[in-house]
C-alpha cells in the first residue's frame, strides 16, 4: 500500500497559493491556466494535499471548484500563514538594509491630505526601497490599526494612545471645530446660541468609526437625533454643504466654504469642540525602528509639519 505524502512535504506556501487561486478562479481549468499548469498536474497536487491531510478540500459533485468546509478553513488559515511568512521576510530585509519593504500609515480623516502628499513627495525624493501604503481611518479605528498590526504609524489619533503596550505616542496638536451648516438649512435662520433641544430636532451628519469590531466612538451626537453616517470627514463636509444635516467640522476644512458663503457657522449652547490629536507608532522592545519610520518621525518632530497637518485645506 502506497504511503500518503507527509503534510510537511505538501503543505507549502506554493500549495496555499494554489488553493487560493483555485478558489478565486472558480474552476480547476481556469486556475491551471492562471498558474501556468496543465489541469492534470494541478489536480494531482490537490489530491496530494488531500491525501496528506486526509480530508476532501473540494466538492466534486459539480463542475465548479467549490471548497468544502475543511477547504475553507485551510484557505483562511493559509492566507494568515502567507501574511506571516511575508512579515518574516520583511523583518529579515529590514535587518539587512535598515529600510522596511513597506511602511503603512494610518491617517485619520481630520488630517490634511495636502500635507501628507507633500511629505510623500519628499520621502520619494530620497529614492528609498520602501513602498508607502496610506490607510483612511477615523476615530478609534486610527489607533486600532496600530494595535492590530495593520499600520506602522498613525497620524491624527484622537483617543489615548500612550496607555497601550507596544505603542509610543507624541502630541500632534489641537484641532478646532465649528458648528457649521448650509445657508439654506432651517437652523441658519434660528436664534443663537442654538440649544441642544433645537439641534436635536434636525439630522446630524456623523463620521463612522473605522474600528473593525464593536461600536467604536461617537462624538457630538444627541440622544434620539436622526443621523446620516458617512465614511470620512470629507464626505461629512460634502453632506453638510448640501444641507443634508448639521454638525461640527474642523475649522480649517470648513473655512474656505465659510468664506465662499457655502457654509455658515452658528454658536451653540454647549461648549466649543476642541480635539487634541497625537501621532503614534508601534515600538518593539530592543528593536531599532526602520529608516523609513525614522524619517517620518523626524518630520513629525517639526512644529511646522504638525501645524500643517491640522490646518491646511
Amino acid at each position: 500500500m502506497k504511503t500518503p505524502p507527509r503534510v510537511a512535504d505538501v503543505l507549502t506556501p506554493d500549495a496555499l497559493r494554489m488553493l487560493a487561486s483555485i478558489a478565486e478562479c472558480g474552476s480547476m481549468a481556469a486556475a491551471a491556466r492562471a498558474l501556468g499548469l496543465v489541469p492534470s498536474a494541478l489536480s494531482y497536487r490537490v489530491r496530494q494535499l488531500e491525501q496528506a491531510l486526509d480530508v476532501l478540500l473540494f466538492d466534486r459533485s459539480t463542475r465548479q471548484a467549490r471548497l468544502t468546509e475543511a477547504g475553507r478553513e485551510l484557505l483562511r488559515e493559509g492566507q494568515r500563514l502567507l501574511l506571516e511568512i511575508d512579515a518574516v521576510a520583511h523583518r529579515v530585509r529590514r535587518v539587512a538594509t535598515g529600510w522596511e519593504p513597506q511602511l503603512t500609515l494610518a491617517l485619520d480623516s481630520v488630517v490634511s491630505r495636502t500635507t501628507v502628499l507633500e511629505l510623500c513627495e519628499a520621502f520619494y525624493a530620497l529614492e528609498p526601497p520602501t513602498r508607502l501604503k496610506l490607510r483612511e481611518e477615523t476615530l478609534s479605528g486610527t489607533l486600532a490599526s496600530l494595535s492590530t498590526g495593520r499600520a506602522d504609524l498613525a497620524i491624527g489619533v484622537v483617543n489615548e494612545a500612550s496607555a497601550q503596550p507596544g505603542i509610543r505616542a507624541k502630541p500632534l496638536g489641537q484641532l478646532d471645530f465649528v458648528f457649521a451648516l448650509a445657508p439654506h438649512h432651517a437652523l441658519a435662520a434660528a436664534s443663537e446660541p442654538l440649544s441642544d433641544a433645537l439641534i436635536g430636532q434636525h439630522r446630524a451628519v456623523a463620521v463612522a468609526d473605522s474600528v473593525p469590531s464593536g461600536d467604536g466612538m461617537t462624538l457630538g451626537l444627541l440622544g434620539g437625533q436622526d443621523v446620516l453616517t458617512v465614511p470620512h470627514m470629507a464626505a461629512k463636509l460634502q453632506a453638510q454643504l448640501r444641507g443634508l444635516g448639521v454638525g461640527f467640522l474642523p475649522r480649517y476644512m470648513a473655512q474656505p466654504h465659510i468664506d465662499a458663503g457655502q457654509l455658515v457657522v452658528r454658536a451653540v449652547q454647549r461648549s466649543s469642540r476642541v480635539a487634541r490629536c497625537s501621532y503614534a507608532w508601534r515600538h518593539e522592545a530592543n528593536a531599532r525602528p526602520g529608516r523609513a519610520l525614522l524619517w517620518w518621525l523626524e518630520q513629525l518632530e517639526r512644529p511646522a509639519t504638525r501645524r500643517a497637518l491640522l490646518s491646511r485645506p
